[in-house]
């Protein structure tokens, strides 16, 4: 039986069920059982709904404090933690590649090599040029970059004008591009030259309007004011005439003039340093270095260098014998490191790197150790220490140890192999994913047959050339040189030889970085193919 007691003037629109602050309900949900007085209820809502009156109430306005919560703590930020640590680190960059540091140990006489050949630029003669070999990381272009700026600023000093400028042909890897980056840069020069002799000489042409007497002119090279106007005007058409050469759309014998005529705009001994020159001479053929070094036949002002340096000490096997002969008048070679050398090398640089105090004695000859192994190689020494640091700090410890070493280590490894699978031709990188395929899915004592049957059926997935199989066994031994795969030959006595084909990488980086490649994932699903191997 409902209660006949009046409803509410609060009441809500049916359906709805809502408590207030009293723990009533005041809405249209489950009524109480019949018989029971709600009068009080009913009456306790309507005395809140009084007291609350016509209030406006704005939900951004209330504030909810809770109770015990340090403000302080509230207001921390997602970076806030990570700050509050020590920092390991006192100066990261001097582990870099691209530092040049003030000295180099156990380069001492490659150095001085450098320099003698180096000294007839601060006499104003040509040097000899100077191919660099040495395996990566074996501290030539460090060398030679700190040569290079030994040389500029013993020029400035005498007051002789030479410079040096670097290129890395593994980015600018083209004639085009070589030529087009030194002329930008020596017209930019160019025009620095300009503008500070304009500022000077219109200085000079104010004064001789201000005071028209012999004196003003008396030590400068101009005899009449005209001159010296006339002088103003040359300079103001070469400033107007400086005009950069785009990166590309120009003939390559335009770009050539353009460098030509920038670089003898005024007399300097300049040196060419190209970084990874035997990447120039693969890309792009000997005709840059054969017109780079026939220019000082030609040159009426200034006089021109190279300095080469080169990982490949047969680079210059595929040379034109003129451009041999003259760009190999002088050989310096970079021998690489060896345990005790590299020890000096980090512990020199992790002096100024880190904090006092940061490293136990562990990390540094076991930073060498792992570098010795790989050739001798500083700059993996130098990843390794610093890789070792930044996990350290992650870790949030005060010091870097042994563990932190060896977590770089396998670290940078990984990142190595995937770079190398990265950029890989997409004919490898199915051969890969062929094996890859194979061994993920258990099959052991993987031969070259198996690995074409599977390579051939991802090639029709995504309509690709299908190789030779000889040719596909050339690719296997390739990726095996490459450290990625290990391919051992077997013999299978009257049916001939085979190699037997192993991964040396982790399998699912090295699919995750296959996959990524757009050709290959458009395999939507591979696990058939592999049935290739029970089928043949």
């Amino acid at each position: 039986m409902a209660s006949d007691s009046p409803a509410p003037d609060t009441a809500t629109s049916e359906g709805s069920s809502v408590r207030d602050g009293t723990g009533v309900n005041t809405g249209g949900g489950a009524l109480p059982d019949a018989g029971v007085d709600t009068t009080d209820a009913e009456t306790a809502v309507d005395a809140d709904a009084e007291s609350l009156g016509d209030v406006d109430l704005d939900l951004d306005e209330i504030v909810l404090d809770d109770e015990g919560e340090d403000p302080d703590e509230a207001s921390r930020g997602l970076f806030d933690d990570l700050l509050s640590g020590e920092p390991i680190f006192e100066n990261k960059e001097v582990l870099r590649p691209s530092y040049t540091p003030h000295r180099l140990p156990h380069r001492e006489e490659q150095i001085n090599n450098m320099a003698t050949i180096l000294v007839t630029a601060l006499r104003g003669d040509t040097p000899s040029n100077i191919l660099i070999y040495g395996k990566t990381g074996t501290g030539k272009t460090a060398s030679a970059k700190f040569v290079s700026e030994e040389l500029e600023s013993t020029s400035q000093k005498y007051e002789v004008p030479c410079e040096v400028e670097y290129i890395n042909c593994e980015v600018t890897d083209t004639q085009y591009r070589v030529l087009a980056q030194l002329a930008n840069k020596f017209i930019e020069k160019n025009e620095t030259v300009v503008e500070e002799k304009l500022a000077e000489f219109r200085d000079l042409a104010e004064r001789a309007v201000e005071e028209p007497t012999p004196e003003v002119l008396a030590d400068t090279e101009f005899a009449t004011r005209e001159a010296l106007e006339a002088h103003i005007e040359e300079l103001e058409a070469d400033l107007e005439s400086f005009e950069p050469v785009p990166m590309t759309g120009w003939p390559t014998d335009r770009v050539y003039s353009a460098f030509f005529d920038a670089v003898d705009y005024h007399e300097r001994v300049v040196v060419i340093m190209l970084d990874e020159i035997d990447k120039l001479v693969e890309k792009s053929g000997d005709d840059t270095l054969y017109n780079l070094s026939r220019m000082n036949s030609e040159l009426e002002n200034s006089r021109i260098s190279i300095m080469g340096i080169s990982n490949d000490l047969k680079f210059t096997d595929f040379l034109d014998p003129r451009v041999k002969s003259s760009l190999g008048e002088e050989e310096i070679v970079f021998p690489p490191y060896d345990a005790t050398q590299l020890r000096d090398i980090l512990q020199q640089r992790a002096d100024v790197a880190f904090k006092p105090d940061s490293l136990t004695e562990d990390v540094i000859p076991l930073c060498a150790a792992f570098a010795a192994q790989e050739h001798g190689d500083a700059r993996r020494a130098l990843d390794l220490l610093r890789t070792a640091g930044e996990l350290a700090e992650r870790d949030r410890t005060e010091m870097v140890n042994e563990e932190h070493v060896r977590q770089a280590q396998e670290k940078i490894e990984l990142d190595r192999v995937v770079e190398v699978v990265r950029t890989l031709p997409t004919q490898s990188k199915l051969v890969l994913y062929a094996t890859t395929l194979l061994e993920k899915n258990g099959v052991h004592n993987i031969n070259t047959g198996e690995v074409f049957n599977i390579y051939k059926r991802l090639c029709q997935e995504i309509d690709a050339d299908v190789l030779t199989q000889r040719r596909v066994t050339d690719l296997i031994s390739e990726l095996d040189m490459l450290g990625i795969v290990n391919a051992v030959v077997v013999s299978k006595g009257r049916y001939g030889r085979t190699k037997e084909i192993s991964l040396s990488v982790p399998i699912e980086e090295t699919e995750a970085v296959l996959l990524s490649d757009s050709r290959i994932g458009e395999v939507e699903d591979a696990q058939p193919l592999v049935q290739t191997r029970f089928d043949n």
